[in-house]
């Protein structure tokens, strides 16, 4: 790449579609398609509130936090076996590749199927792995699994997870999250799981400061996570954002999310950039996307227009997802100059009339 091309218009709206991406905050039963969902219900003889894709897609619009809840409710009824598992996950890994997302860490929630259908935690990695080798084999795109704790069970339920989770850690389980809503179940309640995934060696990663503030982060930290979910939050507290930016512990941002769960007003108003220039470690995510009507493609489209980015911005924050992934050192370094050097070709290739003429 010559200066002159580094500093050249170039076509924004190609350069992301064509990018690598990771993506590293992602639920796996909130990331399943109309599509899916319908086969599943209809597998199951599962009603649902619409018969056809466009109508579950309707019925997918957001409109608040009870009609989301829900939608994922209604999911989780219609996943009752190893092999739904298996077809969700291919289905959102294929989904990945799509949009040239070539590693992904999902959060996939096994204590409710557990409950609900006593399917074992190692019969549903079992059916998560063999969709993940799928995928690998299929699209040459890697990915990882979060096994998350949901808020709202008590903590002795909590440590079920965390023991799947640990038994799963040498076969595609990379943490232990902590999802669910925040407001009246802080991240202490959970301690005694994070506490014992740490000392197998597993790492924590915990959603804190959407719906509440900085104090969920500050407790998320307490129990060492090492990165957060969201996290947008902080701006709020200025020594959290200190104590973030010297530890360079990554944000998972989720944008759209926060604009329909009300964190933030509108995306104009999103915090994001500011969260960038106040030097802290932003990476860019989708949440539950057909539930927000998003994909990471359109997070990255809408951001770059909102605000201004560039394309050095979006190689760093693509390079943050990167190097904040729960990857093999080498493996690590392997997939960096991978994206280093396609962000080069893409510059070229996705330069306006414009640039090229100058």
């Amino acid at each position: 790449m010559t200066p002159s091309q580094e500093l050249a218009p170039v076509d924004l709206a190609g350069f992301i579609r064509d990018m690598p991406k990771v993506e590293l905050h992602v639920h796996l039963e909130g990331a399943t398609q109309p599509e899916t969902l319908l086969r599943l219900a209809r597998q199951h003889g599962v009603a649902l509130p619409a018969d056809t894709v466009d109508g579950l897609r309707q019925w997918f619009t957001f409109r608040d936090f009870p009609h989301f809840v829900d939608i994922y409710l209604k999911i989780s009824t219609c996943i009752r076996t190893e092999d739904d598992i298996e077809l969700l996950a291919r289905e959102f890994l294929a989904g990945q590749a799509a949009q040239n997302i070539r590693h992904t860490e999902f959060t996939y929630t096994p204590y409710t199927h557990y409950q609900q259908k006593g399917l074992s935690g190692a019969a549903q990695l079992a059916a998560l792995n063999r969709a993940r080798a799928w995928a690998e084999r299929e699209y040459g795109v890697t990915s990882g699994v979060i096994f998350d704790i949901a808020r709202e069970v008590s903590p002795e339920e909590g440590l079920w997870t965390a023991e799947a989770a640990i038994a799963g850690m040498d076969d595609g389980v990379i943490a232990l999250g902590l999802g669910g809503g925040e407001a009246g179940h802080p991240p202490a309640k959970h301690a005694v799981s994070f506490e014992r995934a740490r000392r197998a060696g597993l790492a924590c990663i915990l959603h804190a400061g959407e719906t509440v503030g900085p104090a969920s982060i500050w407790g998320a930290l307490a129990q060492g996570t090492v990165r957060i979910g969201h996290g947008v939050r902080c701006l709020e507290d200025p020594a959290l954002v200190d104590e973030l930016r010297v530890r360079q512990i990554p944000l998972e941002v989720c944008p759209t999310s926060n604009v329909c769960l009300g964190v933030s007003p509108s995306l104009a108003e999103h915090p994001i950039q500011r969260l960038i220039e106040a030097g802290l470690y932003v990476t860019l995510n989708s949440d539950d996307p057909p539930m927000f009507n998003t994909t990471l493609t359109d997070e990255w489209q809408r951001c770059a227009a909102q605000c201004g980015w560039q394309p050095d911005t979006i190689e760093q924050l693509t390079l943050n997802a990167v190097q904040a992934a729960r990857l093999p050192a080498a493996t690590q370094a392997q997939m960096e100059a991978e994206f280093r050097a396609a962000f080069g070709r893409l510059r070229a290739r996705h330069l306006t009339q414009e640039g090229r003429d100058g």
